[in-house]
């Protein structure tokens, strides 16, 4: 992917609420337009992780995400789960690439078996009959066979499988930096520019 202007970030219900609100700033901070999309369940795991409260009202998680990024109106649109004359539900209107981060297994399941039940897993099959960029990051150990059988179907079928799992080789001081590191990674697959982590082999 090089440079995307319009990019969907779906929350579920995984741990890992940091990776996926940390990334929404990146996203917004870069000038992109950002579609978000979350489930009930996430905002269950952004309270208990971030002691963030989303609101369930999409016009009301916009004007939260705008005050608290500073981000003109319009760069960023929440929709609702059932929200299916969202842009991200059709093929005829898709963001230029999707990330789903943090991912439930059960969200990856569903989207492996294609079942479009709610607005994040339609988004998802859009994106891979569309062959547009998917990148799913899952956070759950172990991994049963079913859930690497799943991915292996959804890597076959064109999605990028980015498992929240950070490197230590930046010699990371905080927990911020382990963050910033998958961040940075999910970043870099898409295309969109970042000062996150000093790249490989260099000085800095």
């Amino acid at each position: 992917m090089n440079n995307p202007q319009t990019i969907t970030l779906a929350l579920t219900g995984a741990s890992g609420m940091p990776y996926g609100i940390r990334l929404l700033e990146m996203l917004l901070r870069e000038g992109k337009q950002v579609y978000l999309l979350y489930s009930k369940v996430a905002q269950i795991v952004a309270q208990q992780e971030m002691n963030l409260a989303l609101p369930s009202s999409a016009k009301e998680t916009e004007a939260f995400f705008n005050r608290r990024y500073q981000v003109p109106d319009g760069q960023l649109r929440v929709f609702g789960r059932e929200e299916w004359f969202a842009p991200v539900a059709s093929g005829s209107n898709p963001a230029d690439a999707m990330v789903i981060c943090p991912c439930t297994m059960g969200t990856m399941a569903a989207v492996a078996a294609g079942l479009s039940q709610n607005l994040i897993e339609r988004a998802a099959d859009v994106m891979l009959k569309e062959h547009r960029p998917l990148i799913i990051v899952p956070r759950e150990t172990p991994f049963s066979v079913i859930h690497l059988e799943n991915m292996l179907k959804l890597a076959r079928s064109g999605a990028v499988i980015l498992p929240a799992n950070p490197g230590f080789y930046h010699h990371p001081q905080a927990v911020q930096d382990l963050v910033d590191f998958v961040v940075a990674r999910i970043l870099d697959h898409l295309g969109v520019k970042h000062d996150l982590i000093a790249r490989w082999g260099t000085d800095n």
